[in-house]
């Protein structure tokens, strides 16, 4: 027979406090979103001279969550001819994969839901893994626009996550540690994107094209592909794979955060800077990088698919490759390597 108040005792406080964070993280990233995502298009608009979203709620404040409503009660259409058991299978995995990313990112020091020690690692293949919700969307769509959006974006995230790979190589080399948490703690001295200035640059570009985001969104080209491997869809699967895209987006401001930015580390180790918690650095820190991340969107043209594999291939690609061996080097040459 269970005894379940021992059972009770030796796992489900543990059990309960790892649910009520992951509750806290989910809700605190899903209203960040809302909030985001209205400041993508304010930004837009002011570069545009347009006001923008400013009528549901205060200055607009409330259009994200009105958009929201207006998704769910909306009829899911789909199209006689898709895949229909994988057509609403691919915002599913999209969705998902785009949140378990989250377990493991430090938002303060010990404030992170699971502190692993080969915590890049678990982010490159969560990564790696989001490009299966993409292209099971082109696929049942069962539609050409799809389809070529589907593999363009497959392409796209191939090609720089090569980059990105190196990248992350460069910053490791650095700390001698995959933990998250170790590669923000090895900055408390200086933030490493200044010693690695190139490889910020390169891993901020790359974060651009991984997200499909401005101008590299052609794998949603609007006047070549309508709205991409999204052109069927609508409602609540449409709402999933924009949430998908747009927590994608976050997390790659969050990494940049981490690996070249100090994380939750003040910029200067003195008062009044040391007072400030340590969350609101993280956040005000992701926060700069959405901002150049919406500013690249209003006012860079989008690149052709040629540039854009061009870009990757014959210069990201071997001038990552070859910072990786010169940073190996210098830390080998002095005397520097952790």
């Amino acid at each position: 027979m269970v005894d379940w108040a021992s059972l009770w005792t030796g796992y489900g406080w543990p059990l309960t406090v790892m649910v009520g964070q992951i509750m806290l993280v989910l809700l605190s990233v899903l209203i960040s979103i809302a909030f985001l995502l209205l400041a993508d298009r304010k930004i837009w608009a002011a570069v545009m001279l347009r006001r923008g979203p400013n009528v549901v709620g205060p200055f607009g404040l409330l259009q994200s969550f009105a958009d929201f409503g207006k998704f769910i009660l909306k009829e899911v259409i789909i199209p006689d001819a898709a895949n229909k058991g994988v057509f609403l299978l691919a915002p599913v995995v999209t969705v998902v994969l785009a949140f378990i990313a989250w377990a493991v990112i430090p938002f303060a020091d010990g404030w992170v839901i699971s502190d692993i020690n080969v915590g890049m690692l678990y982010i490159f293949a969560i990564s790696s893994l989001g490009i299966y919700g993409i292209i099971m969307a082109g696929w049942a769509s069962n539609s050409k626009y799809p389809f070529l959006g589907a593999l363009r974006s497959a392409a796209q995230m191939v090609s720089y996550e090569v980059s990105i790979g190196f990248v992350i190589v460069t910053v490791l080399l650095c700390v001698g540690s995959l933990n998250l948490s170790d590669i923000v703690r090895a900055q408390k001295n200086i933030w490493f994107f200044i010693p690695l200035f190139p490889m910020f640059v390169i891993f901020l570009i790359s974060a651009l094209a991984e997200t499909n985001r401005p101008p590299f969104d052609l794998a949603e080209a609007e006047s070549e592909l309508v709205a991409g491997y999204m052109t069927e869809y609508s409602s609540v699967p449409y709402l999933l794979l924009m949430l998908g895209e747009y927590l994608n987006i976050v997390l790659m401001c969050a990494m940049t955060t981490i690996l070249f930015l100090g994380g939750w580390l003040p910029p200067f180790d003195i008062a009044p800077f040391n007072m400030v918690p340590e969350v609101v650095w993280f956040v005000l820190k992701i926060l700069v990088i959405f901002f150049f991340f919406a500013m690249v969107k209003a006012f860079v043209p989008r690149y052709r698919y040629d540039q854009l594999m061009r870009l990757g291939w014959k210069v990201f690609l071997p001038f990552s490759l070859a910072w990786v061996v010169l940073t190996a080097g210098v830390l080998t040459a002095f005397g520097l390597a952790p």
